[in-house]
């Protein structure tokens, strides 16, 4: 039996496609754009490798679209066929069926195949990351520390892989409010791997969580120069980087970002169309004019109307169609209830029981209809989480509950929910600039006061902190702590 680099058991014909797998792994793990050519490759090259045709298939379901779900049915079947004539392990057996279960939307099935698998083979890092980004889409923010938590001592710098570990641990320790470790923890990954976006993202987040978007704009200056090969994951730090200047009330830096970097390009990936929406909303609920940005995104999103693979990505696609063609936001709501209504499955529950709530509002805050939309929003307010993604993509449901209530001029509504907000994010300058004009619009003026003085404190903290990370030399300091 052949072994990988971490000395798991693994099926393959010849000892070069051992090592062939674990670089297509690696190039997943660091977001590569020859991932995919790389493990296809290899699944041609050596039909005997069940991780081989493993990979593609989830390679291939990252894409969240019906063509490329269609495709992962070849990719499954290969997987099956070589299973059963080269034979395989368990542990390979536990991969296909977990790239069953997500085929067919069973998405904690799926979940719980690679934490079974974590739990007797802890160094198998393609169980690991996945189980993380399924377990963000299933919405529990401590689970994505905790599936890291319990196979990091297995792991060690001599462990092939480490690196990687370490960023997901970040990313895990950032989503359950564990700041300061998470920065620890990304800080030393990107020590050892510089190019580790998943790292650098874990760090992003605890920048944006904790307030601090100067700092937040110097620490992706400092390290974007390593991203040259990596695949579209750098837009959603570009996103990162437009949410800092958003927090600075920098308009117009957003907007060139948003054309340079976020939307330079007329993609058709889901994350791609999220991080857009989301931003192009953000923008004009702070009253500035997109122009005509929105139509490009409008025209992408009309044609996952029937995808259905991410509750998140399908109220992302909403957001453009609600606001350029809102006859067409009309028939995509229709779909996800019939989803809801008639699917089974992971995300056709939590369309059921939260989506869809958050989609009908976001037509009616597209109508204006801003009492309503906060009506439909405050009863599943609490489940947002189930959404999937992370706090920071989150937050534009939050804020769009808040932006619903203080447009219906329900300022009690407005203020609790602001309230609520700066207990998860004391320094969020968002919170207490919209929290002042709040007060202010109720004519409190003694609380606008108090809450813009607050703003004002907040803002001279991060302008203290702002040049702190700007030497190239802090990023391996800071790993070292």
């Amino acid at each position: 039996m052949n072994l990988d680099s971490r000395g798991l058991p693994i099926t393959v014909s010849s000892e070069a496609s051992v090592d062939a797998f674990d670089e297509s792994v690696f190039a997943y793990l660091g977001a590569r754009q020859d991932t995919l050519e790389r493990a296809s490759r290899l699944s041609d090259n050596d039909p005997a490798c069940v991780l081989a045709h493993v990979l593609v298939g989830y390679l291939l379901m990252h894409a969240c679209k019906l063509e490329s779900a269609q495709c992962a049915k070849d990719a499954l079947l290969r997987a099956g066929t070589a299973a059963d004539q080269h034979g395989a392990t368990l542990r390979e057996r536990l991969h296909v069926g977990a790239l069953e279960a997500w085929m067919e939307g069973r998405h904690t099935d799926a979940r719980d195949r690679w934490e079974a698998i974590l739990r007797d083979w802890p160094l198998d890092v393609l169980a690991l990351r996945l189980a993380q980004f399924m377990t963000s889409y299933l919405g529990d923010s401590r689970g994505i520390r905790d599936s890291v938590a319990r196979v990091f001592p297995a792991w060690s710098e001599e462990s092939p892989g480490f690196s990687f570990v370490l960023g997901c641990y970040a990313y895990g320790l950032e989503e359950a409010g564990e700041y300061k470790e998470a920065e620890q923890f990304g800080r030393r990954a990107i020590c050892l791997n510089p190019s580790d976006l998943w790292a650098a993202h874990a760090v992003t987040h605890v920048m944006e969580m904790d307030g601090r978007p100067r700092q937040g704009i110097s620490w992706l200056d400092d390290i974007q120069h390593h991203w040259n090969g990596c695949n579209n994951f750098v837009l959603h730090l570009s996103w990162h980087r437009c949410l800092f200047h958003l927090a600075l009330s920098d308009y117009d830096a957003v907007l060139a970002c948003y054309d340079r970097e976020v939307r330079a390009e007329s993609t058709d990936e889901y994350l791609d169309i999220a991080n857009a929406a989301s931003l192009l909303w953000r923008l004009e609920q702070a009253d500035i004019n997109v122009g005509s940005r929105w139509d490009e995104l409008a025209a992408r999103s009309s044609a996952h109307r029937d995808d259905h693979f991410f509750v998140f990505a399908d109220l992302h696609y909403l957001l453009p169609l609600a606001a350029k063609a809102p006859a067409e936001a009309e028939e995509f709501v229709h779909s996800c209830a019939r989803l809801a209504e008639e699917k089974g499955g992971t995300q056709a529950r939590v369309m059921r029981e939260v989506g869809l709530a958050v989609a009908r509002a976001l037509l009616c805050h597209r109508r204006r209809a801003y009492a309503e939309a906060a009506e439909l929003l405050r009863p599943v307010q609490p489940y947002f989480h189930r959404i999937g993604g992370s706090h920071a993509q989150r937050d534009t449901f939050d804020q769009l509950l808040i932006d619903s209530a203080l447009r219906a001029v329900n300022y009690d509504l407005a203020r609790a929910l602001l309230m609520q907000r700066s207990d998860r994010r004391p320094h969020d300058l968002w919170n207490w600039r919209t929290l002042a004009t709040a007060f202010a619009a109720a004519n409190e003026t003694e609380a606008a006061k108090t809450a813009t003085a607050r703003l004002e404190s907040l803002m001279e903290r991060d302008r203290s902190l702002g040049g702190s990370l700007a030497s190239g030399n802090t990023t391996i300091r800071g790993a070292s702590l």
